[in-house]
């Protein structure tokens, strides 16, 4: 189930399908000194995380929040063919927030008996090329109540745009839709770390151990939250990089507790990928059926 949650996600972050493979966003660092700095980044998804061989992700969906929540532009964004790179320039002091946020409804439903699809990627004509065609870009608005008429090919299926807060129209029959986010970022600290601003919607990590301050010989503590509130029985994997480098993938397991808490034991200092989601069937609003979150950490340890 969780390697199909992630083949949903992921493929919302590239043009390119991304499958199965694990997104991720490796900072060249996460502590700056000073009173502004630089930091680059690598920004891919690959079967073994950080090693870059698969596919580049989208630079139009990155975003970097300074501190006190005001975004500032990524800079020097350039997409190769395995990853895609980009700078930020920390003018602030405090802890700055990188990466992608993406929380909408999808799924389909019917209406005077066409079948309308919500959010996903239209595909291309057969003229395309190719098997299949090339991957097409995201929908336009249309369908019932949209700006616009809904986008067909032939029999195909109506697309209409995505947004957190679509509802079916009324009349919808055949109604499967789920409000799905995903959440894949970096937290870097000019001078002294300061909290990290929650949003109090989908599925959050609410640091207890400061990601500037993780350290290989102390347990690093996280509490996830699903809008707001603890998410009980979640399991969380850390992955540490250097995965080519070893016989072993390295995962480290847990599983939060009632307060959605949980422990990591690091196996040593490095980079790590924290990783994990959630599903329930509860419905935000009438004509949507469950919930699908994953979040992702891209977290810094230092060595003792």
């Amino acid at each position: 189930m969780k390697r199909m949650f992630l083949l949903a996600a992921t493929a919302l972050i590239s043009s390119s399908p991304l499958y199965a493979h694990n997104a991720w966003i490796k900072p060249s660092a996460t502590t700056v000194s000073g009173e502004d700095g630089w930091v680059t980044f690598d920004a891919a998804a690959s079967t073994d995380v950080y090693n870059a061989d698969h596919a580049p992700m989208a630079l139009e969906q990155i975003k970097a929040y300074a501190p006190d929540g005001t975004e500032t532009p990524i800079e020097n964004g350039m997409r190769g063919r395995f990853r895609s790179t980009f700078d930020v320039h920390l003018t602030k002091p405090g802890t700055w927030r990188v990466g992608i946020q993406n929380l909408s409804v999808t799924g389909s439903y019917k209406l005077d008996g066409q079948e309308y699809r919500v959010g996903g990627r239209r595909g291309p004509p057969p003229s395309a090329g190719g098997p299949g065609g090339a991957p097409g870009g995201n929908p336009p608005a249309g369908g019932p109540g949209g700006p616009g008429a809904p986008q067909r090919s032939g029999n195909a299926p109506n697309f209409v745009a995505s947004s957190a807060d679509f509802s079916p129209p009324a009349g919808a029959t055949d109604v499967k839709l789920s409000l799905s986010g995903m959440r894949n970022e970096v937290f870097v600290t000019l001078g002294n770390p300061s909290e990290v601003r929650l949003t109090g919607q989908g599925l959050e990590m609410q640091p207890i151990s400061h990601p500037a301050d993780l350290v290989a010989d102390e347990p690093g503590r996280f509490r996830f939250l699903v809008d707001g509130k603890p998410a009980a029985g979640l399991e969380v994997e850390a992955v540490p990089d250097g995965r080519r480098f070893r016989d072993e993938q390295g995962t480290i397991a847990a599983t939060t507790d009632a307060n959605g808490e949980v422990t990591i034991n690091w196996t040593g200092p490095g980079l790590y990928w924290l990783h994990t989601d959630y599903r329930d069937e509860s419905s935000p609003r009438p004509g949507i059926t469950g919930r699908r979150f994953q979040y992702t950490a891209n977290l810094e340890v230092m060595a003792p």
